[in-house]
């Protein structure tokens, strides 16, 4: 049964009167995950040790009276007298990002392009490994749901169109072809229905038959709502989009985007001029680095030329997909080889190397990370793209993996989720500038300790930089000062060896995602900021190990208190003596 509001006031206040700050701070946490809980079936079923059966609940009701035990809880955790100050500013700062999107209405664009409602059930089917009737019985239901859930993000999608908010025709190409690959004649061979074409054995043979029938009915009702949602996007979506690529254009626009730029920059506290402007300084540092290495290498062109020998020369790019793969594997063996020259702690999770989903890689990013389950044993997963081998060059593999593996995303990730001194929304919290900026401070680990074997990988390490530092300065373009795709392409074109078809995916996710490309320059620089004032201060006796230890130790946490735990552990290391550098 869900909890009623009326039952998370009861668990707000009953406490209050007889209990100590920590035990009001506890039962607040507990009404904070309730209430995650209440609109998250995937989190609620983890809680209860069962498989999630629907999808969110994404109706204007169901958003409004979320917003409302948001608000009442927020309210009540500001509030509350306590010494701990991570779990207290890590829960405001859900709500408050809660609050914002229901103020700005997000559920009014419910894709960024290469995520969104259209994606949830492919990516939950690749996840999925019947072992139970009981878990083929919940996916069958879940498959069931997906009309009720693709119908509700069309009335959204609708009323967006009623309020001007709409989204460009370029993220929204993408979302087309991702649905457009769902829709298949032949049920027993979708990716919806997979779970149960290759449910256990263990299962016997009579459920195993009625699970089956009774699960290609459900996969075609979801395909028929794939397909119906195809229509609805040529007939009456497509039509209404907006005309600029950015956000800037649409009333409220620049509004939305600060407090977007807020939300994934994780209190870190610029302005969208302000990250503009370092964005185009990190631009010429890197630069120089890059014209560096190509005077190293002896070519003889100008730096255009040099990218143009990096984006067409055969030797650069896989001849098939299994090479790729095998590439990918081979490096992230040598990262993890690396781990303990840096990281005093490990997790005990371990992570595959596998290739994005065919049917969604089109428009997908080249690798992403998805996480696993301690709880469960399922390892992450480092996903590449294999799709158009000649626009996925090897000389950026190094870097890629060292973000999405180790020791970036699945390191990261996997750490917090082992804190079991820690309450579960503090395993799960991923704020973006951490998280990304992680992943970025990974990438120049990796080349710190000599993974870039070449003066190519080395040039595609500054590469995959540049790519973030144009991020700061196309973004707030598009988004902030009203540029066009054209105008946002321009830095990556003329400063980065990415591919022309990463270049288009990438300024395609930027249109389509405001604001969250901002956040992984921004919370690197301050990860780099902190380390060299560590540095500076403890001399001889920095530990690079215990500095990644502090930094991990507490799980994602927002880019102010980050700078407070890191500063306070240099300040105890000087009052223990540490000598301070010459």
């Amino acid at each position: 049964m869900k909890p009623t509001i009326c039952a998370l006031l009861l668990v707000l206040l009953a406490p209050v009167a007889l209990a100590e700050p920590e035990d009001k701070l506890d039962a607040l946490i507990s009404a904070y995950e309730a209430h995650v809980r209440q609109g998250d079936p995937d989190q609620a079923g983890e809680a209860a040790g069962l498989p999630p059966a629907r999808w969110r609940d994404v109706s204007p009701q169901a958003l409004a009276e979320r917003a409302g035990r948001a608000a009442s809880l927020k309210v009540d955790i500001e509030s509350a007298e306590t010494g701990r100050r991570v779990d207290q500013a890590i829960l405001t700062r859900l709500l408050s990002d809660e609050l914002d999107d229901h103020t700005y209405d997000s559920a009014r664009i419910p894709f960024t392009g290469d995520w969104g409602f259209q994606a949830e059930p492919v990516f939950a089917a690749m996840r999925l490994r019947v072992r139970t009737v009981e878990e083929a019985e919940a996916w069958i239901a879940r498959l069931n749901d997906v009309p009720r859930y693709f119908a509700q993000n069309r009335e959204n999608m609708t009323r967006g169109i009623e309020t001007g908010w709409t989204a460009n025709v370029d993220p929204l190409n993408t979302v087309r072809e991702q649905i457009a690959a769902q829709i298949i004649e032949d049920v027993a061979a979708s990716e919806l229905y997979r779970p149960l074409a290759e449910m256990s054995e263990t299962i016997d043979p009579e459920s195993r038959s009625r699970l089956q029938i009774a699960g290609l009915d459900a996969a075609g009702r979801a395909i028929d709502a794939y397909r119906e949602t195809l229509a609805y996007i040529d007939e009456t979506y497509a039509p209404a989009v907006r005309d600029g690529a950015g956000i800037a254009g649409l009333e409220g626009g620049r509004e939305v985007y600060a407090a977007l730029i807020e939300t994934h920059t994780a209190g870190a506290g610029y302005s969208a001029e302000e990250i503009h402007a370092i964005g185009l300084e990190e631009v010429a540092r890197i630069r120089a680095a890059m014209e560096a290495i190509i005077a190293e290498t002896g070519f003889e062109g100008s730096f255009a030329d040099f990218l143009v020998f990096l984006r067409t020369d055969p030797q650069f790019y896989a001849q098939s997909a299994e090479e790729l793969m095998a590439a990918a594997m081979e490096i992230s063996a040598r990262l993890d080889a690396i781990l303990p020259l840096y990281f005093n702690r490990l997790p005990g999770l371990g992570y595959t190397v596998d290739p994005v989903p065919a049917s969604i890689a089109p428009g997908y990013t080249s690798g992403r990370y998805m996480s696993g389950d301690p709880a469960e044993g399922r390892k992450g997963a480092y996903l590449v793209n294999t799709f158009a081998l000649d626009q996925r060059p090897l000389y950026e593999l190094p870097a890629l993996s060292a973000h999405e593996a180790v020791p970036g995303h699945h390191l990261q990730i996997a750490l917090a989720q082992e804190m079991k001194d820690q309450p579960s929304f503090r395993q799960t919290y991923y704020a973006t500038a951490f998280g990304e900026g992680w992943g970025l401070y990974a990438e120049w680990l990796a080349s710190e300790a000599g993974l870039m074997e070449t003066p190519y990988e080395q040039f595609g390490a500054l590469s995959m930089e540049m790519w973030r530092a144009c991020r700061l300065v196309s973004d707030t373009g598009l988004h902030w000062y009203g540029w066009t795709r054209a105008e946002a392409e321009v830095c990556f074109i003329e400063n980065t060896a990415l591919s022309p078809l990463n270049i288009q995916t990438e300024v395609t996710r930027y249109i389509g995602w405001p604001g969250q490309a901002t956040a992984y320059k921004i919370g690197e620089l301050k990860i780099r900021a902190l380390r060299a004032e560590a540095e500076t201060a403890l001399g001889e006796a920095f530990d690079i190990r215990a500095f990644h230890d502090v930094v991990l130790g507490q799980g994602a946490v927002p880019m102010d208190v980050l700078e407070a735990q890191v500063k306070g552990w240099i300040a105890a290391n000087v009052a223990a003596g540490a000598p301070a550098a010459p």
